[in-house]
């Protein structure tokens, strides 16, 4: 063993090398709905684990193609992966050697701080929150430090700190520390060529009554999603039940901000349900959803968050939904569901119980239960917002 694992590494690289050697390198940019980079080919029933969504009109390297994906050089050391159908050839740009950055700024307006990197062309880049401090980081690839000022101007408001480090001789990381303990999101793509980010303030008034609330009814239309294994339930008419549940619930606490992703049974694409939550912009998202196992035997109640930032709303609802005498399935963190992915606004994906059991599914058809859930949902928005003050 201890002589065939270096053979078989070496054999590995040789032919990996060859397959990258014989692939003729070319140059693209993202395009179509929601780009996002995928670290590697990985699969599960919610696609490859993502770096991130990625501006349109970036520009990329291709180096290599596997399985309905295109790999692409980010800089000298990094890789992603990218579907297909996201990239469109360029052929009249060829990349520089290096690229080179220019002064930052940051300011605010009467809504939003911004902060500004200035670029010399579209590149990609990806990004994260940080907590204990709460930080957005920002690396940008194939780049290297022309930045010899970053200017701030007392307009802002969430931004308290922003500087640069060149992490690796092609990658820049620029790190933003932000004024409040809670991230209210972020937005962040190219203008002109300068890199933005579109930076959420905490709201005044940490009164949900205050608030715009975005209700997210899992399913619908053509995608039925899971179904009852006693009553045949669909899962996709249960969460409307749920969502108008909450949406009234809501609405007799004197929320008045409310949106749904839909109304009825319609389908609507969730990158579309996405793009057009983008644009609205709502302080927080709840997205439900019915849970499904091929073991009958599994039960329980569960929230999900992708980004470690949004992380206490969900554990704050969860602690409600326990109260309901619900088997606790989990929080769940780093989820791939596409309604976890924005970080635009803090949102929590709740799966409520289990179709898949016949004690969860009894509880999910009965519409008393459908407004203790929407009152536990509330209660846990409500801690949540408590402990932000």
């Amino acid at each position: 063993m201890k002589i065939a694992l270096p053979l078989l590494a070496i054999l590995f690289c040789t032919h990996s090398q060859a397959q990258t050697n014989t692939y003729p390198a070319w140059y693209a940019r993202t395009t179509g709905k929601l780009p996002a980079l995928a670290y590697g080919l990985g699969e599960d029933r919610l696609g490859g684990a993502k770096m991130g969504y990625i501006d349109s009109n970036v520009l990329l390297q291709v180096i290599d193609t596997a399985r309905g994906m295109y790999k692409v050089k980010l800089s000298a050391q990094h890789t992603a992966y990218i579907e297909k159908p996201y990239l469109r050839a360029d052929t009249a740009t060829r990349m520089k050697a290096a690229y080179t950055t220019g002064s930052f700024s940051a300011k605010g307006d009467s809504l939003y701080d911004y902060v500004g990197i200035s670029m010399e062309e579209k590149l990609p880049y990806k990004t994260w929150m940080e907590i204990n401090p709460s930080r957005i980081v920002v690396d940008v690839y194939g780049v290297q430090s022309n930045t010899n000022w970053i200017t701030q101007l007392s307009s802002l408001k969430e931004v308290k700190n922003l500087y640069y480090n060149q992490v690796e001789d092609d990658v820049l990381r620029v790190t933003i520390e932000l004024q409040h303990r809670q991230h209210w999101g972020y937005s962040i793509s190219y203008i002109n060529k300068s890199l933005v980010l579109k930076i959420n303030r905490q709201p005044e008034k940490l009164d949900l009554r205050n608030l715009h609330i975005a209700i997210d009814a899992g399913h619908g239309g053509t995608n039925t999603g899971a179904s009852g294994t006693v009553t045949k339930a669909s899962e996709k008419v249960l969460t409307l039940q749920f969502a108008k549940a909450l949406e009234h619930y809501l609405q007799k606490r004197g929320v008045k901000n409310i949106t749904m992703t839909r109304n009825y049974d319609t389908s609507f694409d969730n990158k579309d349900r996405i793009l057009w939550l983008q644009q609205l912009r709502p302080h927080i998202l709840i997205s439900l959803h019915l849970n499904s196992s091929g073991n009958a035997q599994v039960k329980g109640t569960s929230t999900y968050y992708k980004h470690i930032g949004f992380r206490p709303l969900t554990t704050a609802i969860l602690r409600k939904m326990l109260d309901l005498k619900l088997n606790e399935f989990g929080n769940v963190g780093s989820f791939n569901f596409a309604l976890n992915s924005p970080t635009e606004f803090p949102n929590s994906l709740v799966e409520i119980a289990f179709l898949s059991n016949a004690e969860d599914e009894a509880r999910i058809v009965n519409p008393k239960f459908h407004n203790d859930v929407a009152k536990k949902i509330y209660l846990g928005i409500t801690e949540w917002l408590k402990s932000v003050r």
